[in-house]
Formats: C-alpha cells, structure tokens, sequence
C-alpha cells in the first residue's frame, strides 16, 4: 500500500461493531451473495450483497444505491465512508452514496483462503435501538390527537 494511505484509521474485520459510523477497511472480496431490490420504508432500493474478510475475519457488506454492483470476487478495495449495523442478529457493514471503493493491489490483505471463517460479534453490553410497538415512528402524537 501506498505511504501516504493513513493506516492507523483502518478498521480489522473482527473490530466492527453495530452503530459504528465513517468505518475505514481494506477487504477482499470473497462471495457475491447477488444484486436484488428491496423495500424500504424510503421506498424501493437496490442492494448488492458481498461476503468481504481480512486476515481476522469476514463480514457481510451491503453496497446500498449507485453502489450495489460496484465489486466483484476477488477485489481487494480500501472502503471509506461505511456505517456497520445489526441486521436479524448479524453484524454488518454498508456503504452508500458517501462511501469511497479504491481498489487495491492483491497484495493488500491476506490471499482467501488465509481469511478466517470467524464473523464479528455482537457485544453483550450492545443495546438495540428502542423502537415503537408498530414499528413506525410516531412523531410525537398522542393516541387519539390528530396532526393540524
């Protein structure tokens, strides 16, 4: 890797944690899991899903929008700019509209077959956003009060 790359800000694999925001690492990609649309409470999105690892471990990336077919297998990329979350009791990493994808020379993360089949842990002491009953949010009305 080039010297003017800052490491120190770089992320391990096994080091992300859900809520975690402008997460910096260098990856390889080893699974494409597809290319889809979903629904959101924004509307109809489209998601590229990668299976992506270091030398500590792997972890699901879920390249949102413009970025959804931006890697491929067998990439080596620096990313920038990602977000981690909780998805049904799975830590991931995402990236978007603001994430930055450099790709790297191979020889920047482990070969990968040398990538750990350990995923990132969810902390003990890890709490999930409070949400309503309903799942949506309420704006601050009252049951029985109407907006204006």
């Amino acid at each position: 890797m080039s010297g003017s790359r800052n490491l120190e800000s770089l992320v391990k694999v096994k080091e992300l944690r859900p809520g975690m925001e402008n997460a910096s690492v260098v990856v390889r990609v080893l699974e494409s899991l597809g290319i889809r649309s979903i629904r959101t409470r924004s509307g109809e999105r489209t998601i590229g899903e990668y299976i992506v690892g270091d030398e500590t471990g792997r972890v699901k990336l879920v390249a949102w929008g413009s970025k959804a077919a931006s890697l491929a297998v067998g990439d080596v990329a620096e990313i920038r700019g990602a977000w981690v979350s909780l998805y049904r009791g799975e830590v991931q990493l995402n990236i978007g509209r603001s994430s930055t994808v450099t790709r790297l020379d191979d020889d920047a993360v482990v070969d990968a077959e040398s990538v750990p089949e350990e995923y990132p842990e969810v902390p003990p002491s890890y709490a999930k956003p409070r949400s309503s009953t309903s799942g949506r949010r309420g704006f601050g009305r009252r049951r029985g009060k109407r907006g204006r």
